[in-house]
């Protein structure tokens, strides 16, 4: 499959999950650390990588379901993603990703919202990147 690269986002990790991640550009500047849950210090002020990534695919699933919206021509007016990513070791002793997202849309019926949500999840860069290796759930809410 080939791909018309519109933008590429640069960052640098030093230090792996007890160090620190910045962008290219120097807006994103943060530390991590391994959280108490995986046998780390969890030190205060810092995130994970995978906190970033349920950021990303939020921010990207919202913008591909009010894409969507407009080319099915449905009357959303506002859209809530929540996603919750678990990191944990898989059957074959290696590690792997959960994500739960949780979609809050304003403006349609229940039967719409479930129609955007799926046309949504079919073109998300993030979910066509994870389709097959990641347990991805969706609960849709028409508010």
């Amino acid at each position: 499959m080939s791909i018309k690269v519109l933008y590429t986002a640069h960052a640098t990790s030093t230090g792996g999950r007890n160090g620190h991640v910045e962008s290219s550009d120097g807006v994103l500047k943060i530390d991590l650390s391994v959280p108490k849950s995986m046998g780390g210090l969890g030190k205060d002020g810092t995130t994970t990588p995978e906190d970033l990534f349920a950021a990303g695919y939020a921010a990207c699933f919202g913008s591909a379901c009010e894409f969507m919206s407009r080319q099915l021509k449905l009357k959303l007016t506002s859209i809530e993603v929540k996603a919750a990513v678990g990191l944990g070791q898989n059957e074959s002793g290696g590690f792997g990703l959960t994500v739960d997202l949780d979609v809050k849309t304003a403006g349609l019926s229940q039967s719409e919202a479930e129609q955007l949500v799926a046309a949504g999840h079919s073109i998300c860069p993030y979910s066509l990147a994870v389709k097959g290796n990641v347990d991805v759930n969706i609960k849709t809410t028409a508010v």
